[in-house]
């Protein structure tokens, strides 16, 4: 599901047909085209862009909203992971709001040119399969209609069930044709070829990082036109794709989490952009017909399968990914935008959901219609426009979320035991020489390793507190062990999804941080369970 929602078609869009460009059409001021440096330099470019960089956004956010909604109690909102920033009564109120309604247009927007992207490819795949020629736009509208049914049954079954069967499919096809493609193409090639980009990149990234203005006036618009655009995109999609990431990462650690979120889809891309790009790289070498950087993506895309074995069946399964791929990213959003939309539901109205899809496939439809590729383009710079305030959110994301964590229980312990260390190393050095050992026991007043530290006070006990929609904490009856609001621990969790080991039912990863069973927004400031806390 991970990688269904934050990538989307886009690696069989742009697979084979990036590294061709770089390869023939270098960035300015780097290598000259066509040459073994030239090969290395474009598959780097690609890991640049579509890497752990573009990862590390989503496991920003998605990391934060996770955090908020599952350690600290709140709403799936992005305007939650604010709190620390503005408070609740600014995350709850108009601030909130606009937050998230300009993750709702950033999604929508995004999210449509995707959509508009894999339905061209798609619309090619069909001509190429039948051999009908070019069709026409009724054509097209006939393939959105399709799917967008697909879509609205797959996000009406829910998370657990229709996307994660679509985005098994998903990843399951993607592997199997960038396999085939290793196989039937130039297996020798890529073998070598794989490796050496990763280390190329290695060596690079700084440099591909540092490019700007004082580069020149071309480096510019290069950028403008690759890196640029980009990275605006997967900004875009953060808000959706960190939000949904989020949703199916309960009960990970944080560690877990962004390993997880930046290594695996990496390294799947890396591996698929070296295959597809290294083979169109390969069949330009040797003058295949069609497979030219003046060529659309699509027709690189199958005409580089055209030209391998069975290419019938393959372009057949090239066509069931991509629409796979097409309803795994339209569904994932609408859930996302419909918990957005309903004040962070983790289960929206259907009817929300359905909204949502088919605003977004509309979106699609009118775009297309209105002017093809070249409106679609005009769609994506819309996309950037939308992107620059969240590249200053995105910053606030990251100042809040280091203030949310640097006041965890786990943080505060960590903190505590290094000042403890290293007191009472010190201490044993002047008193005692070389030969010493630590002995426990309380401390003088203020002169104990927690003298700076109140573990009683509210800045470290309500940590964590189940509130109403209107704000306020829940109160919690410890003789009936019952919440104010009814809540039960089985009222949160998924259907037939079963706790994982180590996992409460509530989702919580049952760890150190809590031995005394009570739960940890009914500690009171000031009673004796929060200093064992």
């Amino acid at each position: 599901m991970m990688f269904g929602a934050g990538i989307g078609v886009g690696i069989f869009f742009y697979g084979p047909y990036e590294p061709l460009f770089h390869y023939v059409t270098p960035p300015p001021e780097t290598v000259a085209r066509e040459t073994p440096e030239a090969l290395h330099h474009s598959l780097a470019q690609v890991i640049f862009e579509w890497g752990p960089h573009a990862w590390a956004i989503y496991a920003l956010v998605g990391g934060a909203v996770a955090y908020s909604s599952y350690r600290r109690g709140r709403p799936s909102l992005l305007s939650s992971v604010f709190h620390a920033l503005i408070g609740s009564r600014h995350t709850q109120g108009t601030v909130g709001r606009i937050i998230d309604m300009a993750a709702i247009i950033a999604t929508v927007f995004g999210t449509a040119g995707a959509l508009g992207i894999a339905a061209l490819q798609i619309m090619e795949g069909v001509q190429v399969v039948t051999g009908v020629g070019r069709v026409g736009n009724g054509v097209l509208v006939l393939i959105i209609a399709l799917l967008g049914v697909a879509v609205i049954v797959s996000a009406v079954s829910g998370v657990s069930r229709g996307i994660r069967y679509l985005s098994n499919v998903n990843i399951a096809l993607t592997l199997a044709l960038v396999a085939f493609v290793f196989v039937t193409g130039p297996t020798l090639f890529l073998l070598n070829l794989i490796p050496s980009s990763v280390m190329q990149y290695g060596q690079e990234v700084l440099g591909m990082m540092s490019r700007s203005l004082s580069w020149g006036e071309e480096t510019v618009e290069w950028q403008a036109a690759w890196s640029v655009f980009y990275f605006a995109w997967w900004i875009a999609w953060s808000p959706f794709v960190g939000i949904f990431l989020a949703r199916i990462s309960r009960g990970r650690t944080i560690r877990e989490f962004v390993l997880g979120t930046m290594l695996i889809p990496s390294s799947i891309l890396v591996i698929a952009f070296a295959v597809f790009g290294g083979t169109s790289i390969s069949m330009y070498r040797d003058g295949v017909e069609g497979i030219t950087p003046e060529a659309s993506p699509p027709q690189v895309l199958f005409g580089m399968f055209e030209h391998l074995p069975l290419s019938g069946l393959v372009s057949v399964l090239v066509c069931i990914v991509l629409a796979s791929f097409f309803i795994t990213s339209a569904d994932s959003a609408s859930v996302v935008m419909g918990t957005l939309s309903s004040r962070g539901d983790p289960k929206p109205r259907k009817a929300l959901v359905i909204f949502w899809g088919v605003m977004m496939i509309g979106i699609a439809v009118v775009m297309l219609l209105a002017g093809g590729e070249t409106t679609l383009d005009a769609l994506q710079s819309l996309m950037i426009i939308v992107t620059v305030p969240f590249a200053a959110i995105l910053l606030l994301v990251a100042a809040a979320f280091h203030k949310e964590l640097s006041t965890d229980p786990a943080a505060i312990r960590q903190d505590h035991a290094s000042a403890a260390l290293d007191l009472a190393v010190r201490r044993g050095i002047e008193e005692h020489g070389d030969d010493w050992t630590f002995p426990v026991g309380s401390s003088p007043a203020g002169q104990g390793a927690g003298a700076e530290i109140d573990s009683r006070s509210e800045h470290v006990t309500a940590w964590y507190r189940r509130t109403d929609e209107d704000g306020q904490p829940v109160d919690y009856d410890y003789e009936t062990d019952t919440w104010g609001d009814g809540w039960t621990h089985e009222d949160d969790e998924p259907e037939g999804d079963e706790p994982a080991d180590g996992e409460r039912a509530d989702g919580v990863t049952v760890d150190d941080e809590r031995t005394d069973g009570v739960p940890a927004d009914a500690v009171p400031a000031d009673g004796e369970p929060a200093a064992r806390a």
